[in-house]
């Protein structure tokens, strides 16, 4: 059966690939629609080709096993004989290899024959950015061969492929930094809380998360922000809406800061204000606006002991104490906590001045949570 695109379908096919970057699973619903369009079997999409080194990363449509994927990724790949294809050009197994050849083969023998594959029509796409990725599409060995119109329908969707395929890399780049750099963010011990055009709450990392549920100082009302005492939380919003109107207004950011009471009598939060300047097009509802950071001054630093000692030289004695110190106890409660004598604290202690330099216990702390070992 040939296939018949018209320009309603041609659109509706061309805007699931452009949506398939932001799919949880990327593309599928674009390659299940072609495999509809294309009477075939199997679609599958392979973004990631395998090698000796690394698993490859697939796409398959409805009907493709997990456990061919891997049993691919684990042996045939290198058997597999339509690889290496000229670059965005739309071909066929059979012009690559004859029927009587792909018979006797191994690869379908054991890889081909038992999930009833026979036709292929494929592309490989290798972009600027170094992406090589190659898209199969399978028929049975008593299905009807692939012939010009399915080669032209396809060939029709491979510069698009390719422009998703470079939006979805640049998609993920994103998303990998401000990961990143939200763990670290997160490593600091800083919360911070972003707000819209409207004051509610986009979005909070962990730190934050913790100080929210704690309810001491800082809660979640009605997908706003409520600190403190009433006069924190009308202070708060002062100063929220002079950065909401400073960003409006495209002036310079606006930082701002308060300490809030906690009902609990700990140690007051820290809060910072912050306007968040928007880009040159931005639009739309829903955009960051407003930034909160939030210091806890009890929050304990979760330096890993073994990165601050590697970076200072420290025995593992001298670790321990130096950890305890930066999260606030004195000397003597550090020795009480590690059970050795004060004596035996302010020998420890000696050695960690000679081994970074510093003269005084507080600008050892101030060193410790100044490093890099918090990021750890």
């Amino acid at each position: 059966m040939q296939p018949c695109l018209t320009l309603e379908s041609f659109s509706d096919l061309l805007g699931h690939l452009y949506q398939g970057p932001m799919e949880n699973i990327p593309w599928v619903t674009f390659l299940n629609q072609l495999n509809l369009q294309l009477h075939s079997k199997y679609v599958t999409f392979i973004l990631r080709p395998p090698s000796a080194h690394v698993d490859g990363l697939m796409v398959n449509t409805t009907g493709s096993s997990s456990e061919t994927t891997a049993s691919y990724n684990k042996h045939f790949f290198a058997l597999d004989p339509f690889v290496d294809l000229p670059n965005r050009e739309v071909v066929t197994l059979a012009s690559y290899v004859s029927n009587d050849e792909l018979l006797q083969s191994e690869f379908y023998k054991n890889f081909l024959e038992p999930v009833d594959v026979f036709h292929i029509l494929g592309a490989d796409i290798n972009t600027c950015d170094g992406a090589q990725c190659r898209i199969r599409i399978s028929r049975g060995r008593n299905d009807q061969p692939f012939g010009d119109e399915e080669k032209t329908l396809l060939a029709r969707f491979i510069p698009h492929l390719e422009r998703s395929i470079k939006l979805h890399m640049q998609l993920n780049r994103i998303e990998t930094e401000r990961n990143l750099y939200a763990g670290a963010v997160d490593q600091m011990a800083v919360g911070t809380i972003i707000l819209d055009e409207t004051g509610k709450v986009l979005q909070t990392n962990q730190v934050a998360e913790r100080l929210i549920q704690e309810k001491d100082g800082i809660k979640l009302v009605n997908d706003g922000l409520q600190v403190g005492t009433a006069r924190d939380t009308q202070e708060f919003r002062r100063l929220v809406k002079q950065s909401l109107l400073s960003q409006k207004s495209s002036n310079p950011s606006v930082v701002e800061a308060m300490r809030v009471q906690r009902p609990s009598g700990r140690a007051d939060l820290g809060i910072i204000v912050r306007s968040v300047p928007l880009s040159t097009w931005s639009e739309g509802k829903q955009c960051p606006t407003v930034v909160i950071f939030i210091s806890d001054p009890e929050q304990q630093s979760s330096a890993p002991q073994e990165i601050v000692r590697a970076l200072f030289d420290f025995t593992p004695a001298e670790t321990q104490l130096a950890m305890l110190l930066a999260n606030g106890l004195t000397l003597d409660e550090a020795s009480e906590e590690l059970g050795i004598s004060r004596n035996t604290s302010r020998a420890h202690l000696r050695s960690t001045f000679s081994k970074t330099g510093v003269t005084r216990q507080t600008m050892l702390v101030r060193l410790i949570l100044r490093s890099v070992a918090t990021l750890g």
